[in-house]
């Protein structure tokens, strides 16, 4: 099967949600949430994260999660990373209560599309300040793909986690899943980076985002991903988006879309003049109206 294919097959379950002068997304993706312990790249940016959520939260976003939430290839157990997460979890429960919190599954964590698998792990957590079990995402489904549909019917938006670009990270993700646990995971901490990962690999990197922008413009819609973690703004000619990561060493990215445009931003560590240091959102590249793509 082919790209295109596959790309086009994933949004067939797609989960379709409103798009309107209203709406209020902001659009995460590989947070690759892990156990706590060295190879956990989320773990030194889990404040920033928080302190973003807060302020969407606030300001009444939905929060869409695009794709490997979790690092469930290095890591077999979902119970450590929920101890060691506490704090995010009890965000996204937060949200998800207030019916403003979807996700969507990626190669990383590929197991969540599995119903049983989101009712043993997602329903409930324990809560440090009840002490006792709380309700997580209790029957939460996590999707291949969302659409946001465009109520004007000019645009749509197409959501997916974007590893569908290659086909060791879709159709066979199980062999590179346990290529990543027992061989590239324990290579990494001497400094040998995983050949065949495209957020690691510039080629595969370019190739993909190659792959997926042709997808966009050949199905005339703009197209969101993640998997690369490079953050990226469309164009008229390229209509495809990327998120970036929430494991930049220099802070997380992410996209805003509210009153129909589109935007990237940087949340990272700044200083004031007396040396106090605050957590900061930046604008990254121009902001891009959803109705600038109109023929």
């Amino acid at each position: 099967m082919s790209c295109d294919k596959r790309l086009s097959k994933s949004f067939e379950g797609a989960m379709i949600l409103p798009l309107n002068w209203y709406s209020k997304y902001i659009l995460f993706s590989d947070c690759h949430r892990g156990n706590g312990r060295a190879n956990d790249n989320f773990l030194k940016n889990e404040f920033l994260y928080l302190a973003a959520l807060r302020y969407y939260n606030q300001n009444r976003f939905t929060y869409l999660e695009l794709g490997d939430g979790d690092e469930l290839w290095e890591n077999r157990s979902m119970k450590q990373i929920k101890e060691v997460h506490k704090h995010s979890l009890e965000m996204l429960a937060e949200l998800y209560q207030k019916n403003r919190f979807y996700a969507i599954y990626g190669n990383h964590d590929m197991v969540k599309k599995e119903e049983s698998f989101s009712k043993k792990y997602f329903d409930a957590y324990y809560c440090d300040k009840f002490l006792c079990n709380y309700p997580l995402c209790p029957g939460i489904c996590f999707y291949p793909s969302i659409i946001l549909k465009d109520s004007l019917g000019r645009k749509d938006i197409y959501l997916t986690h974007g590893h569908q670009a290659s086909i060791m990270n879709s159709t066979f993700w199980k062999v590179n899943r346990f290529l990543v646990r027992y061989l590239w995971k324990n290579l990494e901490l001497i400094g040998v980076p995983d050949p065949t990962s495209a957020a690691k690999n510039n080629t595969k990197k370019e190739a993909t985002e190659k792959l997926l922008s042709a997808w966009a413009k050949k199905m005339g819609v703009i197209l969101i991903t993640g998997h690369t973690h490079r953050p990226m703004t469309g164009s008229k000619q390229s209509p495809y988006f990327n998120t970036g990561s929430c494991i930049h060493p220099s802070g997380i990215t992410g996209i805003e879309i509210e009153r129909r445009c589109i935007t990237v931003v940087k949340w990272y560590l700044e200083t004031r003049r007396d040396q106090s240091v605050y957590v900061k959102r930046e604008v990254l590249g121009e902001t891009v109206c959803i109705d600038d793509y109109m023929d």
